[in-house]
C-alpha cells in the first residue's frame, strides 16, 4: 500500500453531492416562483388594498414553506464534533475529522468532512444519508454502505441507529418520526383550508383554521420530543470525542411558525368580535358587498362607481315645489271633469 501512497484502491470514493437536499430544493424554488409571480402583479393593486395583499401573501407563503420543508428537513436534531479517528477498516492510519449527525422525520444524515480536506492522498467529504421512512429499508441502506467501504466514523454512527443496535435509537426516532410528520401534513391540509375560506366571506372559520395549523404544529413537536431524549442512552463516541445532539433549526423553525399561526389566529377571533368591519377591510370584503365603507375621496369605495346595484336601482323620493303641486293638482280636477261629462 505504501507503494501506492497509503490509498486503498478496492474503496469507492466518496460521491458527488448536492449542496442542498433535493425535497427543499424543489419546495424553496416553488413557494419562490409563486412569490415571484405576486410580486410582478402587485403594481396592478391600487391604494392600501396592495400593502394588506402583499403583507397577507408574503406571510401565507411562509406559513406553508416551512411546514413543507420541515418535513422533508433532516436537522430536527443536529450534532458535530472534531476528532481524531481511524479513517478505514484494515488500516492503521488515523485521520483529523469533522463528524456531523442530523437527524430527521425520515431518516438521519452523516457528514464526514477532513481537517485539512486532503489527507493520506485522499479528498475526506463524505455526505450519507440513511432513511426509514415507509417503503424504504434502513437495514439494506446500511447493508449497502458497508459493501461500498465507507469510513469507520459513518459507519459507527450508522450502525448505532440501525435496527438491530442495542441502543434503541431507530424505533424511538422512527415513531418520533411518523407522528411528528402525520402532523405535519394535517398542518398543511389546514393551512390549505385557511387559505381558502380567507378567501370567501367566512373570515372566522379562516382563523380557526390558522389556529388549528398552529396546534397542529405543535403537536408535531411534542411528539417528535416526548420520543427522543436528548441525552441519549447510547454514548456516540467518535474516535476521541464524543458526539452530542441537540434540537436543530427545523425544531425552532416549526414552534415559531407555530406560534405564530396561534396568534394570528386568535388576533382575527379577537378582530370579528370587537372590529369585523376592519377585518372585512383588511381582506378587500364587506358586509354588503361589494361596498368597503374606508373613505368618500376619489376613486375611493364610496365614489359613485363603486355603489351596489341595488342602491342604483332604489327608488328616490325627489322633493317638488308648490307651483309644481299646484299645477298637477289641477290637471287631475279637469280630467275628473272630463269623465263626468
Amino acid at each position: 500500500m505504501a507503494a501506492l501512497g497509503y490509498t486503498l484502491p478496492f474503496y469507492t470514493g466518496p460521491k458527488p453531492t448536492f449542496p442542498m437536499d433535493t425535497a427543499l430544493a424543489v419546495i424553496i424554488t416553488i413557494f419562490l416562483t409563486a412569490l415571484v409571480t405576486f410580486i410582478i402583479i402587485l403594481p396592478g393593486i391600487r391604494g392600501k388594498t396592495r400593502l394588506f395583499w402583499m403583507l397577507r401573501v408574503v406571510t401565507s407563503l411562509f406559513i406553508g414553506a416551512v411546514i413543507l420543508a420541515v418535513n422533508f428537513s433532516s436537522e430536527w436534531s443536529v450534532g458535530q464534533v472534531n476528532t481524531n479517528a481511524t479513517y478505514k477498516a484494515f488500516s492503521p492510519e488515523w485521520v483529523s475529522v469533522d463528524v456531523g449527525l442530523q437527524i430527521g422525520l425520515g431518516g438521519v444524515n452523516i457528514t464526514l468532512t477532513g481537517t485539512p480536506v486532503q489527507q493520506l492522498n485522499e479528498t475526506i467529504n463524505y455526505n450519507e444519508k440513511f432513511t426509514w421512512r415507509l417503503g424504504e429499508s434502513y437495514a439494506e441502506e446500511y447493508t449497502k454502505a458497508l459493501e461500498k467501504g465507507l469510513p469507520d466514523p459513518v459507519l459507527y454512527l450508522a450502525e448505532k441507529f440501525s435496527p438491530r443496535s442495542p441502543c434503541g435509537l431507530y424505533n424511538q426516532y422512527r415513531l418520533a418520526g411518523h407522528y411528528a410528520s402525520a402532523m405535519l401534513w394535517v398542518a398543511f391540509l389546514c393551512w390549505l383550508l385557511a387559505n381558502v375560506m380567507l378567501s370567501m366571506p367566512v373570515l372566522i372559520y379562516g382563523g380557526h383554521m390558522l389556529l388549528a395549523t398552529g396546534l397542529f404544529q405543535l403537536l408535531a413537536l411534542f411528539f417528535f420530543s416526548m420520543a427522543t431524549p436528548l441525552i441519549s442512552p447510547c454514548p456516540l463516541r467518535v474516535g476521541t470525542a464524543v458526539l452530542y445532539t441537540h434540537h436543530g433549526p427545523a425544531f425552532w423553525i416549526t414552534l415559531a411558525t407555530g406560534l405564530l399561526c396561534i396568534l394570528l389566529g386568535l388576533v382575527m377571533a379577537v378582530a370579528h368580535k370587537m372590529q369585523p368591519h376592519k377585518l372585512k377591510a383588511f381582506f378587500n370584503q364587506s358586509a354588503e358587498d361589494p361596498v368597503l365603507e374606508w373613505g368618500s375621496e376619489e376613486g375611493g369605495p364610496l365614489s359613485p362607481r363603486y355603489r351596489s346595484m341595488a342602491e342604483s336601482l332604489e327608488t328616490q323620493d325627489i322633493p317638488m315645489s308648490e307651483a309644481s303641486s299646484e299645477t298637477c293638482f289641477k290637471e287631475e280636477h279637469i280630467k275628473e271633469s272630463d269623465c263626468a261629462l
